[in-house]
């Protein structure tokens, strides 16, 4: 047997015990040996003094493999049995909290213009809260929808600077619906639904930040969970509106100079090889039991970033990027809504663009400029054309573009420091997006409806959120003032259209909101306007926000479902941050 022992800084010949040979044949009785190995194991699991005071250790040495799997990580300390230490590293004054709380009660009435909205088992295209079905002909489900609820967000950051480059951070949060417990007793966790775990406490950050990584002045690296905000937030945002928000898991560098940043990262978006918090990480079976290559350990989801930001042009940000999308899940995994289902499986899905951002005195103004390119399965059915179900072909091409495009004013001179702005977006459709639900949208040849990713579409189409950037035509005039240092007010008038008709309406959640009949071709979804006030306290940190918005049916809507009604939202909200 040998016990190496390691001095600090420096390796010691490692020393031998008494030869196995030079030791005489003992009988050890089951009881005696059984009692001896525990009597090692505690030995070795009990404080650092007693388990030295039990070896011969030479002057100023000290045991530092006690642990027999070796640990890749500087200068571990040791479990405790009973009464744990503070960290030797840790020194208060490098601790930092931040914290947001949120209460926001919404209302909405006619949900759906006068129709129901579907879900629930036996209603497959409607599950995520259309108002119709892919029928090929005008339909609106029976029913009048109307909602109202409140929610709380509460989250809790922990940061440590363990040095100037150094710096751990843990986000908790917590994301309830006043009354979804369905039960005061319960106070994490509601009812079971389905395989999904109802517990509203999560970790909405995670992760080891190291600037000017291996001496590299400028480069830096974030390890673990964490946020993704680029640009204008168009296709990856943190998504703040809702009451959880975005947060990837992966790895991203960033090196900074004075010309530009540039950001390289991979996120893992789908695991399919392991349970969450599995215990070992292993020798287990694949968890999720579909078909083809979803089977095995290239059946996940996983999402490449190469994002980057030129400084050098005076007033100017010019933001190239490149986004990697590889979903790996079978065509039959996400596909409930047709080929314009949000991140349909069995795709592979390339997203090059640009954004331009300029601000000179009052004037501003950005346009941004998306393409996207790949090939897609369609649901695997024998009919068809990417053949049968687990042959996991990609035979659907994808050509999606899209455009964003701001221009505004603001008058600084003036009292209120009113601005004026105008907005432009287009995002691709495609006629043919139903083509998996009913024969009559015709049969798959292409999957050119955009994609939205991961973005904040709340703050680009109307704050109704009934429109995402995903087939969509849409204008609009925007109107901003502070009548006071605290107050802010705010009128929006949006004009939404499809981009192309025969394709559905997608919400901003990016779902199907109302599927296009066969033949449609009414482009005119309606008319959005918006009356938000926000008034601020203690500096900032605590916030008022009421906002009231009112759609106009357009002749799409009468169309489509066969409704003229129109709908209204409110809601208001407080907010502490600190």
């Amino acid at each position: 047997m040998t016990i190496p022992f390691t001095s600090i800084g420096r390796m010691r010949a490692p020393w031998h015990s008494v030869k196995a040979a030079q030791l005489p044949t003992v009988r050890i009785a089951p009881a005696v040996f059984l009692t001896a190995v525990l009597l090692a194991a505690a030995l070795l699991l009990s404080e650092t003094n007693t388990v030295y005071a039990a070896l011969e250790v030479p002057e100023g040495e000290r045991v530092t493999n006690i642990i027999v799997i070796g640990r890749g990580i500087p200068d571990k300390e040791q479990y405790e049995l009973f009464d744990p230490k503070i960290g030797k590293n840790f020194d208060l004054k490098n601790l930092w909290i931040r914290a947001d709380l949120r209460v926001r009660p919404e209302y909405r009435n006619n949900l759906c213009f006068g129709g129901g909205i579907g879900g629930g088992s036996g209603d497959p295209a409607s599950i995520f809260g259309s108002c119709n079905r892919p029928t090929g002909l005008a339909n609106k489900l029976p029913g009048n929808a109307n909602d109202s609820f409140v929610q709380q967000m509460t989250r809790l950051g922990i940061g440590y600077d363990l040095s100037p480059d150094v710096n751990f951070y843990l986000e908790f949060i917590d994301s309830r619906t006043w009354g979804g417990n369905q039960d005061p007793i319960t106070h994490t966790c509601g009812p079971n639904s389905g395989s999904k775990s109802t517990c509203s406490l999560g970790i909405r950050a995670g992760y080891i930040l190291v600037r000017n990584f291996a001496g590299i002045q400028g480069l830096g690296i974030k390890a673990g969970r964490q946020y993704l905000v680029f640009g204008d937030q168009s296709l990856l945002g943190h998504f703040d509106w809702a009451n959880t928000g975005f947060s990837f898991d992966g790895i991203m560098t960033n090196y900074s100079t004075s010309f530009m940043d540039s950001s390289l990262g991979w996120f893992r978006l789908a695991e399919t090889d392991l349970l969450q918090g599995a215990p070992l990480g292993s020798g287990g079976p694949n968890v999720y039991s579909g078909t083809g290559q979803s089977k095995n350990a290239h059946g996940d989801v996983d999402m490449l970033v190469f994002y980057n930001q030129i400084k050098a042009v005076p007033w100017t940000l010019i933001e190239p990027f490149y986004i990697y999308y590889k979903n790996n899940l079978d065509a039959n995994t996400n596909n409930a809504q047709g080929l314009g289902t949000p991140k349909h499986g069995n795709q592979t899905r390339h997203v090059i663009g640009n954004r331009i951002a300029l601000r000179k005195g009052g004037f501003d103004a950005s346009n941004e400029i998306v393409y996207q390119f790949g090939q897609m399965g369609d649901t695997g059915g024998a009919a068809e054309p990417c053949g049968a179900t687990g042959t996991q072909n990609k035979c659907l091409h994808i050509n999606a573009w899209a455009t964003r495009n701001w221009v505004g004013y603001t008058f600084y001179d003036l009292a209120w420091k009113p601005r004026l702005a105008l907005n432009f977006d287009y995002a691709s459709g495609d006629g043919r997006a139903n083509c998996t639900l009913n024969p009559a949208y015709g049969s798959c040849s292409t999957a050119n409806t955009f994609e939205n990713l991961y973005p904040t579409n709340h703050i680009h189409m109307g704050y109704m959120d009934v429109m995402g950037w995903k087939n969509t035509l849409t204008w609009s005039a925007n109107f901003q003032a502070r009548p006071t240092r605290n107050d802010h007010i705010e009128v929006w008038y949006t004009n939404l259209n499809l981009a192309n008709a025969k394709d559905n309406w997608y919400r901003a959640s990016q779902g199907v909101y109302v599927y296009s009949k066969v033949g449609n071709t009414t482009n005119h979804v309606g008319d959005e306007l918006d009356f938000t006030w926000t008034h601020f306290f203690m500096n900032g940190k605590l916030a008022f926000q009421t906002s009231f918005a009112y759609m106009f049916t357009g002749p799409y809507i009468r169309e489509n479902l066969g409704t003229n009604k129109n709908q209204t939202w409110a809601y208001a909200q407080f907010w502490l941050n600190f």
